[in-house]
């Protein structure tokens, strides 16, 4: 996404000084923001000549002439969601907002058409032994297992590189050697592939430990058997944004008590709440870390990513959450599985 910061009005702001950024900038508009940065519409060259016909001055305020209600889109949105709504309105550029309509950057349409590549590392942890999907996992790792014909692994990978992140190290440990078959060095992917073998159990970050030389900027890291359609770039620009240390991508996640729940306070019943419905965020096993993060990983030990955050909380470093709102599935289990293949062609 392209940063805003130097096309940004607030309503005060003069007709003059709406030109001037609209005529400096090549995205040939300016945002107007309220003092917490929540986006509260734009201005274009039209605008301007409209309100100057209305009779307004260039030393006037863009008040009246702020087009209030843009076509935006929220920062989870898929690079495909953004490009059929950019071609269905006719429109070069979209803002994109998060979920408190705060403006985190615009997503030019020439810009998502071009397949830009990162530097950036995507971490897959792909050694587990997936005892719940036994008998499919006797031979076979559970990210090879076939999900809308192809691996699990590959629709990941795909999807990594779809947003430009073709960097891929790969966390290998049980039938190491069927995935380094299929994948080989990632070439016919048009993906970089390495390999780090875990010769015992390291849990989800131990294995960091191993790769810390090449993890000198922001990486993904992200579990070998989930399937989702995120929007991989707005979750690193949005690590990098808010100036996070750690990120973890959040499920909101229902859990409706099946009984008449009863509130007591001591011997008396204060209230009767039939069938509640309670609300968590549970982690969704991806999650953006920098650098920094590497150093409270212990070298070549058992270590999970729920007590690396734990210990980045605990020394006050910023860690944050990213909503994962868009499909997502953890294949754990072979009804999650079966899943899965039901509704892979119609997701991706």
């Amino acid at each position: 996404m392209k940063n805003y910061k130097n096309i940004t009005l607030n309503p005060n702001s003069t007709i003059k000084e709406a030109l001037q950024i609209i005529d400096s900038g090549a995205m040939k508009l300016a945002i107007v923001l309220d003092e917490n940065e929540k986006l509260i519409g734009t201005v274009t060259d039209g605008d301007i000549r409209r309100g100057l016909l209305g009779d307004l001055s260039l030393d006037d305020s863009i008040e009246t002439i702020i087009f209030r209600t843009p076509t935006v889109c929220k920062i989870e949105d898929t690079k495909e969601k953004i490009l059929e709504i950019a071609i269905e309105k006719k429109l070069y550029q979209i803002p994109i907002v998060d979920n408190d309509g705060k403006l985190v950057g615009i997503e030019e349409v020439d810009e998502l058409l071009k397949a830009t590549s990162k530097s950036n590392r995507v971490v897959l942890m792909v050694g587990g032994l997936g005892t719940r999907l036994y008998p499919l996992t006797k031979n076979t790792p559970k990210p090879m297992l076939k999900v809308g014909n192809k691996p699990i692994l590959e629709t990941i990978i795909l999807n990594f590189k779809k947003y430009g992140f073709t960097n891929i190290i790969l966390s290998v440990s049980y039938k190491s050697e069927v995935i380094e078959d299929y994948f080989g060095d990632g070439s016919k992917f048009g993906v970089n592939i390495e390999y780090v073998h875990e010769e015992q159990r390291m849990g989800t970050a131990g294995a960091l430990s191993l790769m810390r030389e090449k993890l000198n900027e922001p990486f993904f890291v992200m579990n070998g058997d989930l399937l989702t359609n995120i929007n991989f770039e707005h979750m690193m620009e949005y690590h990098i944004q808010n100036n996070s240390i750690a990120t973890m991508g959040v499920r909101e996640y229902d859990f409706q008590v099946p009984y008449g729940v009863v509130n007591i306070d001591g011997i008396d019943i204060k209230s009767i709440e039939e069938k509640p419905v309670h609300n968590f965020f549970v982690s969704g096993g991806v999650y953006v870390l920098s650098a920094e993060s590497l150093e409270y990983i212990p070298q070549n030990q058992y270590f999970d990513m729920p007590t690396l955050f734990e210990k980045i909380i605990a020394d006050e470093q910023k860690s944050i959450s990213f909503p994962i709102r868009e499909y997502w599935l953890d294949i754990g289990r072979l009804e999650e599985f079966e899943k899965a293949n039901n509704e892979y062609h119609e997701v991706f």
